[in-house]
């Protein structure tokens, strides 16, 4: 090839090649990229996911309280669903950090109503002060304080029965909370947790109720 053509071919390479790196540099400039971070959670899921946790909570709770001493198929049992609760509880804590969204719903059970609520406040709380008397007294299938005492001195077949009954209402209620979500929610990774909630809730009531009625009939 000819030294000038070369010279001249070689130049002109640079040159377009500089004109890339420039442009790439100065898009920024001039055509800024949006600054607003899309939402990790809309309303309705950040209170499904809020309420859901406080619900869960009083799960595991009241599997804590359950007499060490009861029937191992009971025993197992309410062991698999403070494991289960437990994986999902740090699932959607985490959601609600992504989201910069407070643990505790300032609105129990709003989000299933048409018009849900606006705003959600910050909080530092953590997943255990999760259960407040505005949930227990709002959530269907929640637990009252009495409840959750007389299970914490219940031993032998009496603490069977009273788990199993709690725990059976308790998922009843996580069922119905699980399928209006469905419901409000068109996709996204919080509905798929919600079938799955109703699932797996739906398979453990089924137990709970048989082993209950092992015990009542």
């Amino acid at each position: 090839m000819n030294p000038t053509r070369w010279i001249r071919t070689a130049a002109v390479a640079s040159l377009a090649l500089l004109l890339v790196v420039l442009g790439a540099a100065l898009r920024p400039a001039i055509s800024p990229e949006r600054s607003t971070a899309i939402p990790v959670l809309n309303e309705v899921e950040t209170g499904f996911v809020q309420d859901m946790l406080a619900h869960h909570n009083q799960a595991v709770l009241m599997v804590q309280r359950l007499d060490l001493g009861v029937d191992p198929s009971v025993a197992v049992l309410a062991r698999q669903i403070g494991e289960s609760q437990r994986t999902e509880i740090g699932m959607m804590a985490g959601w609600l950090r992504m989201a910069r969204a407070a643990t505790i719903n300032p609105e129990p059970m709003a989000w299933m109503h048409p018009d849900p609520p606006q705003h959600h406040g910050h909080s530092s709380a953590t997943p255990s002060d999760t259960v407040t008397p505005a949930h227990a007294a709002t959530m269907p299938g929640m637990a009252t304080q009495t409840d959750l005492d007389a299970l914490a001195a219940a031993r032998g077949r009496d603490a069977e029965v009273l788990f199993l009954a709690l725990m059976q209402r308790h998922h009843y209620g996580g069922i119905q909370m699980a399928q209006t979500a469905d419901r409000l929610i068109d996709a996204g990774v919080v509905e798929q947790a919600a079938r799955e909630m109703y699932d797996t809730q739906t398979r453990e009531a089924g137990l709970l109720g048989l082993l209950l009625d092992q015990r009542t009939l």
